[in-house]
């Protein structure tokens, strides 16, 4: 199990002593929790900068918790979602799941399911966070390289011969070269493989 400054887990229920009895569950295998009555509670605070997962039920005032996963994939919010439901049924759960939930528990479920549903969501988010840090690290060695050197990079990895990309940018073999070393120097590429997997990465989020 993550230990507690690694995760938190977040709860949406409008029944406080639901609210209590998760947040009670969650405290005893170590989990920070932070527990709100509704959607409306929960988009007016700022998130922890940690990997958290949502329980979310699904009866909820003013906005139900399919519609609050709605908004949440609307506004770009990408944390795992547990449902949990006293009255959930087949067409409800294949609405949630395909909406990007991790599992759909309905009343009475086992503590440990949920506990083992939370614990893959934590999981879960703490990957998504680290592979955006990694991101982020590609993406300022990319601010490093000038025009020309972004130029050259891709070229270089759509396969180009150094004397191809010299005609196709009027330059000469030996600039190009130069260019070229540079462009692995700052992407911290060690092959070319490298740096092909390097431009992946970046052209998946653009």
């Amino acid at each position: 199990m993550m230990e507690a400054e690694t995760g938190c887990v977040l709860i949406v229920d409008d029944d406080l002593a639901m609210r209590e009895s998760l947040e009670s569950l969650f405290r005893s295998v170590g989990h920070e929790v932070l527990a709100f009555a509704s959607a409306q509670a929960f988009l007016s605070v700022v998130l922890p900068q940690t990997p958290c997962c949502l329980v979310l039920d699904v009866r909820l005032p003013q906005m139900s918790g399919l519609e609050f996963q709605r908004e949440l994939n609307r506004l770009r919010v990408a944390i795992p979602v547990v449902f949990i439901t006293g009255h959930g049924d087949v067409p409800m759960s294949v609405a949630a799941m395909k909406a990007g939930a991790i599992e759909f528990l309905t009343k009475p479920y086992r503590e440990q399911d949920l506990l083992d549903a939370v614990h893959r969501g934590l999981t879960m988010d703490a990957g998504r966070r680290q592979a955006l840090a990694g991101l982020g690290a590609l993406r300022a060695k990319l601010d490093l390289l000038t025009a020309r050197e972004r130029e050259v990079m891709a070229l270089v990895v759509a396969g180009q011969a150094n004397k191809q990309i010299a005609a196709a940018l009027g330059l000469s073999e030996v600039t190009v070269k130069a260019h070229r070393a540079q462009v692995m120097r700052k992407m911290q590429a060690r092959s070319l493989p490298d740096l092909v997997r390097f431009v992946d990465r970046l052209s998946s989020i653009d």
